[in-house]
């Protein structure tokens, strides 16, 4: 009996000559592909980190000499507690957001396509509008003699007026006006994809509608709450109108502080710096924020 051993066929010169044909084609494929979007790109990291590497740079100079004074002051008492406040602030505009906002979004995923579509039309009106316009009519409303302090005197509900405006009531009001569509807008495209069949059968199960709705439909609309609630958030960190006009200089946020130092004192470097900081605190929040869950699905990602 004779043991019969394989070998495999050595490749021909012509099947080496092709295989390397078709990897030098592929890698022109590639470079002409890069090719074509080279000038988008170069314009992308002219326009996004031209602007950013110009602030970093000025923020480094002091008095035409390189220094690190305007971070070293990031530390005092004044730049923490606005550093602070401003976070404070769009936490609670946000959860805010999403207090007012879902219950709504909700309401329009149920309705027929042509009553919700009737009724985003609803929420979308205020970008129709600018949003200094807007914040004066906030002001034209809560103010002391506004016509919320009037309609609540004339009622008898109160009889001194309301501090609605010049504080940190109005500023949050203001904000979550404008912030409210971007919140509403990511959950009613998540809560729309929800299939509506993982309800009825957590019903046939037996779950009560209560229990089908925290257990089945809630978690499911989780990456569009996450979406709204960043959105919003970072919104919030740097917005600067509203709380300009409704807190009366008594809110003091980061935006505020900027304008401040750029416009009021001509420090740019300190301007600079303020923003390179809360750059950098946003990045290090998405980057803890993604360690945590997987960002990329609350956009809408595999």
């Amino acid at each position: 009996m004779t043991a019969q051993t394989d070998t495999a066929p050595a490749a021909s010169p012509d099947t080496e000559d092709n295989t390397r044909k078709l990897a030098a084609a592929g890698r022109g494929e590639t470079f002409r592909h890069f090719a074509l979007t080279f000038p988008a790109l170069f314009l992308i990291v002219v326009l996004v980190f031209g602007p950013v590497g110009w602030l970093f740079w000025l923020s480094l100079i002091e008095d035409g000499q390189f220094s690190l004074a305007h971070y070293r002051r990031m530390w005092t008492p004044t730049y923490v507690e606005i550093f602070s406040q401003t976070f404070r602030i769009s936490l609670l505009v946000t959860g805010l957001a999403i207090l007012v906002g879902y219950p709504l979004a909700y309401l329009m995923s149920q309705l027929p396509r042509r009553i919700a579509g009737l009724m985003m039309i609803c929420v979308l009106l205020p970008f129709w509008t600018s949003l200094l316009v807007r914040t004066y009519a906030w002001m034209v409303l809560l103010q002391r003699r506004g016509l919320i302090n009037d309609a609540l005197i004339g009622t008898g509900i109160i009889e001194r007026p309301l501090a609605l405006v010049n504080n940190l009531t109005g500023t949050v009001l203001g904000m979550l006006h404008i912030m409210l569509p971007f919140m509403i807008l990511p959950l009613f495209a998540s809560l729309r994809t929800i299939d509506m069949t993982y309800m009825r059968s957590a019903s046939n199960l037996g779950a009560s509608p209560i229990r089908a709705y925290w257990t089945v439909f809630f978690p499911l609309s989780l990456p569009g709450v996450f979406a709204g609630a960043i959105l919003v958030f970072v919104l919030c960190l740097g917005v600067y109108v509203t709380p300009a006009l409704l807190g009366g200089g008594k809110v003091m946020m980061v935006s505020m502080k900027i304008q401040q130092n750029a416009a009021l004192y001509f420090d740019w470097g300190a301007a600079s710096s303020l923003g390179v900081v809360l750059l950098a605190m946003t990045v290090v929040l998405f980057w803890g924020l993604s360690r945590l869950t997987r960002i990329e699905t609350m956009f809408g990602g595999g």
